[in-house]
């Protein structure tokens, strides 16, 4: 799977702690642009027109089209928030590295990521990714991250030359 580490060339990224490394290849260091999580997405004012434009910009420098991570956000934040188990399996990249109870698990395909998903999205990732507001995602060249890391999305190249990309679940983990 590749992973987007940059606007200018697709390359797979270091992915974070709970993925399973595919390559050596390191990504590119990214700025670390970071504001406190701690309100709601406020999806309808003004304000969060502009929060949304700032967020935005640092997506498009360092990952891409942010109108697609803008949704996937968005359809997690709504997944998690219904416990639909079967939404939030369908946005997740597989295999999939889990951490349960302390342990690194593979999760090979959305069967098994749903048979597990309680394990996997415990109550306290579910705050982080549903108390998450979009203004305040950290970006960098892992992804977006939710909350202190327990939830990451990252573009999934489509193609070799990364010209089209799906955005994907590419981490899940308690915070550090």
């Amino acid at each position: 799977m590749l992973v987007i580490a940059s606007l200018t060339a697709c390359q797979r990224a270091e992915p974070p702690a709970t993925v399973a490394r595919e390559t050596s290849t390191e990504a590119p260091a990214a700025p670390r642009v970071e504001a406190p999580a701690s309100a709601p997405v406020d999806s309808g004012t003004p304000a969060a027109t502009d929060d949304h434009a700032e967020v935005n910009a640092r997506i498009t420098t360092v990952l891409g089209d942010p109108a697609k991570y803008e949704q996937a956000v968005a359809s997690l934040q709504r997944a998690v928030s219904a416990h639909d188990a079967s939404a939030v399996s369908a946005m997740v990249a597989y295999p999939f590295t889990a951490s349960i109870g302390g342990k690194k698990v593979k999760i090979a395909n959305a069967k098994a990521f749903i048979a597990r998903y309680d394990a996997i999205v415990t109550p306290a990732v579910a705050q982080a990714i549903t108390g998450q507001r979009y203004a305040d995602l950290f970006v960098n060249a892992k992804g977006v991250m939710f909350g202190k890391g327990e939830a990451w999305l990252n573009g999934i190249c489509k193609d070799p030359a990364c010209n089209d990309f799906d955005v994907r679940v590419v981490a899940l983990q308690p915070a550090p």
